[in-house]
């Protein structure tokens, strides 16, 4: 009886999918977070947990793709700068699946650069932060006035204005917003900051957004404001948080067995932040003094709270909490004023490193 049932689920299951690969098919397709969330709270009352339906909705976006996009691509030929990195690697995977001709420069080939940069259609820059500007620059002479440049730095502002005085050709500037452990572009987010000749990438964007990538267009000065409190500010508050767990020496597996939802959720994101190159995280958090001076203030408000606490004043933190309920509240916010950081007279963010020597 129970698997004839449960044969009977599948089938009304099964009939109900194709209902909703007919309905998306009819539709101009939602994002993915929005199929995600639009349910959330049905979800929760059912005991499903987001995963479930994340791993549907991700399944019937990937049938939708068309072929055509998928299958039939004009292959390119990309060279990737750092194409050995985890996240050069990726993007070498993804170019690759679908037909494109990627080739790879790294330390030890800028003997070979010529070769490698002047026949490229396309030359994405994928190395750390700090390197970033000074391989722009070194990678700038062999480049032909055709070749689109852009880099997928978690910064845009000083890489975009290097590509486009370094570069007279097309320029644009990228941010995935996604770490290198992912599988694929479906469901990720990607930051575009257009420099110039928009138009000779538009076949990348294309092909991004053919598979799941939802592309937001910025100027990469509110990128980079915009980073402060999306990268920055939340590496540093995880970073900690994992440092504090670690130091508590918590048995973490004991703790996941009677967690919440939310806690587990907590934890996969720090094993996933600490599970990589810790350079990454710590270039992301000092990647510019704006950055460095949001971390400061992040921290002085945790003392500040933290203060209250050991003084058990429940009436001010009560305070604290309606004081910050009238801000998620709010329809709309204006966008942050950061602390002026003074400069000295041409003075550059990075100071010349160049990585790549040979």
């Amino acid at each position: 009886m129970t698997l004839d049932r449960l044969r009977q689920n599948d089938q009304s299951l099964i009939a109900l999918l194709s209902d909703r690969l007919s309905l998306l098919r009819a539709l101009e397709l939602p994002s993915l977070e929005a199929q995600i969330a639009n349910v959330a709270p049905l979800l929760a009352e059912a005991g499903i947990p987001e995963s479930v339906w994340a791993g549907v909705v991700h399944s019937c976006h990937t049938t939708l793709i068309p072929e055509s996009v998928t299958n039939h691509v004009k292959p390119r030929q990309i060279t990737i700068i750092g194409g050995r990195g985890r996240m050069g690697k990726f993007f070498k995977e993804q170019f690759s699946a679908v037909g494109h001709n990627v080739r790879v420069l790294e330390q030890d080939d800028w003997e070979y650069a010529d070769q490698l940069l002047n026949q490229a259609e396309l030359v994405l820059i994928s190395v750390p932060i700090k390197y970033t500007v000074d391989v722009i620059q070194r990678a700038a002479k062999y480049l032909a006035s055709t070749t689109a440049l852009c880099d997928i730095t978690s910064i845009k502002t000083q890489p975009t204005q290097a590509m486009l005085e370094y570069h007279p050709g097309p320029v644009m500037g990228l941010h995935p917003m996604f770490g290198p452990n992912i599988k694929s572009f479906l469901g990720q987010k990607v930051v575009v900051c257009p420099g110039r000749n928009e138009n000779s990438f538009q076949w990348l964007l294309d092909f991004i957004k053919s598979q799941g990538v939802e592309v937001i267009a910025c100027t990469p000065e509110e990128h980079d404001q915009m980073m402060v409190f999306v990268q920055a500010t939340q590496h540093f508050l995880r970073f900690s948080l994992g440092v504090f767990l670690a130091q508590t020496r918590i048995e973490l597996d004991r703790s996941l067995s009677m967690s919440t939802p939310n806690y587990r959720k907590e934890i996969d994101i720090l094993k996933s932040l600490f599970s990589q190159n810790p350079n990454l995280c710590v270039d992301i958090m000092l990647a510019t003094e704006e950055r460095c001076q949001a971390i400061s203030s992040l921290a002085n408000t945790y003392s500040r709270l933290a203060r209250l606490v050991a003084r058990k004043d429940r009436t001010a933190l009560i305070q604290e909490f309606e004081n910050t309920q009238g801000f998620f509240k709010e329809e709309k916010h204006y966008s942050p004023t950061l602390p002026t950081i003074p400069k000295k007279d041409n003075q550059r963010d990075f100071e010349p490193q160049m990585h790549f020597n040979k």
